[in-house]
Protein backbone atom coordinates (compact mmCIF):
# COMPACT_ATOMS: atom_id res chain seq x y z
CA UNK A 1 0.00 0.00 0.00
CA UNK A 2 2.67 2.20 0.68
CA UNK A 3 4.78 1.28 -1.86
CA UNK A 4 1.85 2.56 -4.29
CA UNK A 5 1.59 6.28 -2.70
CA UNK A 6 5.80 6.48 -2.12
CA UNK A 7 5.64 6.06 -6.31
CA UNK A 8 2.53 8.88 -7.08
CA UNK A 9 4.28 10.86 -4.56
CA UNK A 10 7.38 10.27 -6.61
CA UNK A 11 5.55 10.99 -9.81
CA UNK A 12 4.25 14.25 -8.30
CA UNK A 13 7.83 15.43 -6.92
CA UNK A 14 9.43 14.40 -10.48
CA UNK A 15 6.70 16.20 -12.29
CA UNK A 16 6.60 19.55 -10.05
CA UNK A 17 10.73 19.35 -10.77
CA UNK A 18 10.77 19.27 -14.57
CA UNK A 19 8.23 22.21 -14.38
CA UNK A 20 10.37 24.24 -12.49
CA UNK A 21 13.13 23.23 -14.99
CA UNK A 22 11.31 23.78 -18.01
CA UNK A 23 9.98 27.15 -16.39
CA UNK A 24 13.57 28.21 -15.90
CA UNK A 25 14.85 27.48 -19.18
CA UNK A 26 12.05 29.45 -21.07
CA UNK A 27 13.17 32.72 -18.72
CA UNK A 28 16.90 31.87 -19.08
CA UNK A 29 16.35 31.58 -22.97
CA UNK A 30 13.31 32.90 -24.18
CA UNK A 31 14.36 34.93 -27.07
CA UNK A 32 16.66 32.08 -28.58
CA UNK A 33 13.26 30.84 -28.13
CA UNK A 34 10.75 32.94 -29.63
CA UNK A 35 13.70 33.89 -32.30
CA UNK A 36 13.60 30.06 -33.37
CA UNK A 37 9.95 29.65 -33.50
CA UNK A 38 9.64 33.08 -35.72
CA UNK A 39 12.90 31.56 -37.71
CA UNK A 40 10.94 28.29 -38.41
CA UNK A 41 8.31 30.07 -39.76
CA UNK A 42 10.04 32.42 -42.01
CA UNK A 43 12.40 29.36 -42.85
CA UNK A 44 9.70 27.57 -43.95
CA UNK A 45 8.08 30.67 -45.76
CA UNK A 46 11.49 31.22 -47.81
CA UNK A 47 11.27 27.27 -48.17
CA UNK A 48 7.79 27.27 -49.70
CA UNK A 49 8.71 30.71 -51.90
CA UNK A 50 12.07 28.60 -52.93
CA UNK A 51 10.21 25.60 -53.84
CA UNK A 52 7.58 27.65 -55.81
CA UNK A 53 10.10 29.38 -57.65
CA UNK A 54 12.21 26.56 -58.76
CA UNK A 55 9.47 24.36 -59.03
CA UNK A 56 6.28 26.44 -60.50
CA UNK A 57 8.14 28.78 -62.30
CA UNK A 58 11.33 26.97 -63.12
CA UNK A 59 12.85 29.99 -61.67
CA UNK A 60 17.56 29.14 -61.29
CA UNK A 61 17.73 28.25 -57.90
CA UNK A 62 20.53 31.05 -57.27
CA UNK A 63 17.62 33.66 -58.47
CA UNK A 64 14.92 32.08 -56.59
CA UNK A 65 17.21 31.74 -53.42
CA UNK A 66 17.71 35.75 -53.38
CA UNK A 67 13.81 35.97 -53.61
CA UNK A 68 12.78 33.48 -51.25
CA UNK A 69 15.70 35.07 -48.40
CA UNK A 70 14.57 38.59 -48.57
CA UNK A 71 10.48 37.63 -48.26
CA UNK A 72 12.49 35.56 -45.26
CA UNK A 73 14.28 38.68 -44.13
CA UNK A 74 11.33 40.97 -44.18
CA UNK A 75 8.77 38.68 -42.51
CA UNK A 76 11.62 38.03 -40.13
CA UNK A 77 12.36 41.26 -39.05
CA UNK A 78 8.97 42.55 -38.28
CA UNK A 79 8.14 39.50 -36.32
CA UNK A 80 11.38 39.82 -34.64
CA UNK A 81 11.35 43.56 -33.70
CA UNK A 82 7.01 43.42 -32.51
CA UNK A 83 7.23 39.65 -30.73
CA UNK A 84 10.29 39.07 -29.34
CA UNK A 85 12.85 41.91 -29.02
CA UNK A 86 9.97 44.28 -28.18
CA UNK A 87 11.98 47.41 -29.47
CA UNK A 88 9.95 50.35 -31.01
CA UNK A 89 12.74 53.01 -31.42
CA UNK A 90 15.02 53.39 -34.77
CA UNK A 91 12.90 51.09 -36.86
CA UNK A 92 14.63 51.86 -40.12
CA UNK A 93 18.26 51.91 -38.76
CA UNK A 94 17.45 48.79 -37.35
CA UNK A 95 15.96 47.62 -40.74
CA UNK A 96 19.06 47.94 -42.67
CA UNK A 97 21.32 46.43 -39.82
CA UNK A 98 18.90 43.70 -39.95
CA UNK A 99 19.23 43.72 -43.46
CA UNK A 100 22.78 43.63 -43.78
CA UNK A 101 22.93 40.41 -41.77
CA UNK A 102 20.27 38.90 -43.37
CA UNK A 103 21.94 39.41 -46.90
CA UNK A 104 25.44 38.12 -45.55
CA UNK A 105 23.57 35.06 -44.45
CA UNK A 106 22.25 35.31 -48.13
CA UNK A 107 25.59 35.34 -49.47
CA UNK A 108 26.39 32.86 -46.94
CA UNK A 109 23.58 30.93 -48.57
CA UNK A 110 24.28 30.67 -51.94
CA UNK A 111 28.02 29.78 -50.88
CA UNK A 112 26.33 26.84 -49.18
CA UNK A 113 24.33 25.70 -52.11
CA UNK A 114 26.53 26.54 -54.72
CA UNK A 115 28.78 24.24 -52.97
CA UNK A 116 26.65 21.50 -52.41
CA UNK A 117 24.37 21.90 -55.29
CA UNK A 118 27.31 22.28 -58.23
CA UNK A 119 30.57 20.94 -56.17
CA UNK A 120 28.77 17.83 -54.01
CA UNK A 121 25.87 16.94 -56.53
CA UNK A 122 23.32 17.37 -53.50
CA UNK A 123 19.61 17.72 -53.95
CA UNK A 124 18.69 21.42 -53.85
CA UNK A 125 16.12 20.85 -51.61
CA UNK A 126 18.39 18.86 -49.11
CA UNK A 127 21.09 21.83 -49.89
CA UNK A 128 18.50 24.87 -49.45
CA UNK A 129 17.42 22.95 -45.94
CA UNK A 130 21.33 22.74 -44.94
CA UNK A 131 22.05 26.35 -45.40
CA UNK A 132 19.10 27.33 -43.75
CA UNK A 133 20.42 25.79 -40.44
CA UNK A 134 23.78 26.91 -40.71
CA UNK A 135 22.73 30.21 -41.35
CA UNK A 136 20.60 30.62 -38.74
CA UNK A 137 22.94 30.54 -35.76
CA UNK A 138 24.76 33.03 -37.29
CA UNK A 139 22.51 34.98 -37.63
CA UNK A 140 20.87 34.95 -33.80
CA UNK A 141 23.73 36.03 -32.21
CA UNK A 142 24.38 38.80 -34.55
CA UNK A 143 20.77 40.11 -34.29
CA UNK A 144 20.71 39.19 -30.71
CA UNK A 145 23.61 41.48 -29.62
CA UNK A 146 23.61 44.02 -31.99
CA UNK A 147 20.70 44.95 -34.33
CA UNK A 148 17.82 44.67 -31.48
CA UNK A 149 20.12 45.68 -28.68
CA UNK A 150 18.32 48.32 -26.80
CA UNK A 151 19.41 51.86 -26.26
CA UNK A 152 19.60 53.86 -23.56
CA UNK A 153 16.35 55.31 -24.44
CA UNK A 154 14.52 52.42 -25.09
CA UNK A 155 15.57 50.36 -22.70
CA UNK A 156 12.90 47.59 -23.41
CA UNK A 157 14.67 44.71 -24.22
CA UNK A 158 15.57 42.23 -21.08
CA UNK A 159 16.59 38.61 -20.70
CA UNK A 160 13.54 37.93 -18.93
CA UNK A 161 9.96 37.67 -20.31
Amino acid sequence: MFEGMEKCCNFAFQKEKMKKYIQYIYCRFHNLILYGIIGVFSAALDFAVYSFLVSVCGINYLISNCISVLVGIITSFYLNRKYNFKVKDHVRRRFIMFLAVGLSGLVMSDLILYFCIDMMSMDRFVSKLLSIVLVVFFQFLVNRYLTFKPTKENDTYTDNP
